[in-house]
């Protein structure tokens, strides 16, 4: 049997851990809004939780403090907070503001994910990945003896053969958990699946070498696979992720709009009017002036980049018009990107390699994964 995916070993916390402190939001939403961060740690506040254990981008400007005491608290819950083994795919029932979206927790062979530009592997990355946001992840996961994934596959599933007919005999599988998320997460569940039919089901997905694409996490999971090559073992050779059906209808794409904070605006908006005719797919806001441009993701990034470069100043990825709209009037310059047809996604990967980095975003910032399960990466 090809072992490209595999029912993973989850490790989940005892039953007198509070999970809705126990799990937190990825650590690459609200980079710019530290009052949620914040929040989040004072709910946490002497309590096991996710947040002691990753590394809220939020933060990095805490340096490599921070990853010596992740390291440190993970070897401390192994000893004595994760202490639920579950051997077996995990069913994922998540309550979002689209609906409920399905997933799957398996374990998969990231010898089939290469990220770097064209590269076919059977597991594809779907945007652009910067590589100078690779070497921090693999410093925070080489001295980690545990993993926590935020990763999401897609599943190019119209039919709805993989997830959907598990979902239907839920009732008949283990409840492992079952609760509300903070801050606005919604409601998660999760059910220990035993079936032997999940590798074969998921392999006849595949379409001209393309199995999965990399929806969510993608530079966490480019992380795991260098850490992989450089110091490789049987443990380190898989990463936990959730897999998704493309097809779910509580999967809904949303643009990832741009904010780019000490730059002229007026000298921004002039320069992108000079590059770009007049249209309707991207708009521009600086202060209370708003323009829009005919311009496409793939021509607006390497605009935006040689600008920085020439002109100094930092770009953020933002999740929500209102978010840009507030931070414009706080002096930044506001882009707001249309968002991309999830149908078109399998075969642009297929066609032309990896979008531009931060081309959509699988739902809003809340709706994104939590961090809930763990697996041991080292012996």
């Amino acid at each position: 049997m090809d072992t490209i995916i595999r029912a993973p070993r989850v490790l989940l916390p005892d039953a007198k851990c509070s999970m809705e402190k126990w799990a937190v939001v990825a650590c690459d939403q609200f980079t710019s809004q530290k009052e949620y961060w914040q929040e989040t740690e004072t709910i946490t506040a002497g309590e096991p939780s996710t947040l002691n254990i990753i590394y809220p981008e939020a933060w990095l400007s805490q340096g490599d403090a921070r990853i010596a005491k992740i390291n440190e608290t993970m070897k401390e819950y192994l000893s004595g907070v994760l202490t639920r083994e579950v051997n077996g795919y995990i069913l994922v029932e998540r309550e979002t503001t689209d609906g409920k979206r399905l997933g799957l927790m398996a374990e998969i062979d990231l010898e089939a994910y290469d990220f770097m530009p064209g590269a076919k592997p059977r597991i594809r990355a779907t945007e652009g990945t910067i590589l100078e946001r690779v070497p921090p992840r693999v410093k925070i996961r080489e001295g980690a003896p545990v993993e926590l994934p935020h990763v999401m596959l897609l599943a190019d599933d119209p039919d709805k053969t993989l997830i959907e007919p598990l979902y239907e005999k839920r009732d008949s599988f283990e409840l492992l958990y079952d609760f509300d998320l903070m801050q606005g997460g919604g409601h998660i569940r999760g059910w220990k699946v035993d079936s032997e039919t999940v590798e074969e089901t998921a392999l006849k997905l595949e379409t001209e070498g393309m199995l999965f694409a990399v929806g969510d996490g993608n530079h966490s999971l480019a992380a795991a696979r260098q850490c992989y090559l450089n110091n490789p073992n049987p443990l380190a050779r898989y990463a936990l992720v959730e897999i998704v059906n493309l097809y779910d209808p509580a999967l809904v794409f949303e643009p990832i709009h741009r904010a780019i904070f000490g730059a002229d605006g007026e000298k921004f908006l002039n320069d992108f009017a000079n590059a770009f005719p007049k249209g309707d797919k991207v708009t521009l806001i600086v202060g209370d002036k708003e323009e829009s441009f005919d311009a496409v993701l793939a021509d607006i990034q390497p605009f935006v980049d040689q600008w920085i470069r020439e002109n100094g100043a930092e770009v953020d990825y933002i999740h929500g018009a209102d978010v840009v709209r507030k931070l414009a009037a706080e002096g930044a310059v506001g882009m707001l990107l249309q968002v991309l047809n999830k149908k078109e996604l399998f075969p642009q990967v297929r066609a032309y390699g990896a979008l531009p980095r931060k081309a959509f975003s699988m739902g809003h910032a809340n709706d994104k994964r939590y961090y809930l399960e763990c697996r041991r990466i080292k012996p």
